[in-house]
């Protein structure tokens, strides 16, 4: 990986990693399954996980460092971890991408609920942590559509028009003493400890387009309509689980890589994944016009990488292309 630092230092837009998770185990692929709990005694070693504790935190954290070197200044990494071991790797990326330029905790619902005989709760998540290099990172704000629940839930009024709306306060927090959004509308000054979202001329363009509501008692609050809004918020807790039939173990869900592409690079970027397994990441790039950098040891991994992107189709727009480099 070092190799890449003579020509990619400063321009990868994205990595997205799902290192080995220090489990002191042997994970194997075979002719009809690759699967972490059922396998065969006839079945190819896919990968080792035999580096545990101090050592295994210690490769982790030589890789980190040169990834951050490799990253763009808007550039983000997103690191796909355990839960046993999470927690040690958290404090390895403050120390390398500082604390400040940690994003997010993002829990990751990766299997059905278990009903092992085990004294202790049912592990049905794994974790992802999320960082930035800088403060100027690339943000697509994603959003996952409104379920028919929510519409309802959320937005529980109607208009003679018959679209759905709901409406809140015209106000937030904090006092202003001399500007604008801290005068009176309408003779209502905003209630104390607080001041108006926008100026009273603002305020009053709203009323005359009908975009503010009053309540019996003259409150005013804002129309917010359901068909002027793309979605609610992706949340920190993610539903993406592992595929039911895996190419290769320890597989990852092809719409959570997609996902995390789209939120955090452009068409155009680069994204490196330097575990990439079965090549997941590669595909969704490859198929969201992102340039891809992909890296494993293993060679039942690169094998089914290749196939992969040999199955994609060629389009119009896009051709799969690339060069395979026997050793970096």
């Amino acid at each position: 990986m070092k190799m890449l630092l003579d020509t990619y230092a400063g321009k990868i837009n994205l990595v997205y990693i799902d290192p080995p998770f220090a489990t002191n185990g042997h994970f194997k692929i075979g002719e009809e399954r690759a699967n972490t709990i059922s396998s065969s005694n006839d079945d190819a070693i896919a990968y080792t996980d035999t580096l545990i504790g101090a050592d295994f935190l210690e490769f982790l954290r030589e890789r980190l460092i040169l990834l951050r070197e490799l990253l763009s200044e808007n550039g983000t990494i997103y690191l796909h971890i355990d839960y046993k071991i999470g927690h040690y790797v958290k404090l390895i990326m403050d120390e390398v991408f500082g604390r400040k330029n940690f994003r997010s905790d993002i829990t990751r619902i990766k299997c059905n609920p278990k009903n092992f005989h085990r004294k202790t709760y049912g592990n049905i998540k794994d974790l992802i942590l999320f960082y930035s290099k800088s403060g100027n990172t690339v943000w697509n704000d994603p959003r996952v559509p409104f379920s028919d629940d929510d519409r309802e839930r959320l937005f529980k009024k109607v208009n003679k028009e018959g679209r759905r709306y709901t409406t809140i306060p015209l106000h937030a927090p904090g006092e202003t003493s001399n500007g604008e959004t801290g005068k009176e509308w309408h003779g209502l000054p905003p209630p104390k400890g607080r001041h108006w979202r926008s100026n009273p001329a603002v305020l009053e363009e709203w009323d005359k387009e009908g975009l503010i509501e009053w309540s019996e008692n003259g409150v005013p609050r804002k129309k917010i309509f359901l068909d002027e809004k793309d979605g609610k918020k992706m949340q920190d807790v993610w539903d993406f689980k592992d595929p039911q039939y895996p190419k290769y173990p320890t597989e990852k869900n092809m719409d959570m890589l997609k996902f995390i592409i789209e939120a955090s690079s452009n068409e155009g970027d680069t994204v490196l994944d330097c575990f990439c397994g079965s090549g997941t990441t590669l595909v969704a790039a490859q198929l969201l016009n992102r340039h891809w950098i992909g890296i494993d040891k293993s060679e039942p991994a690169i094998k089914v990488a290749r196939e992969k992107l040999a199955s994609l189709p060629d389009t119009l727009f896009s051709k799969v292309e690339y060069e395979f480099l026997k050793e970096l």
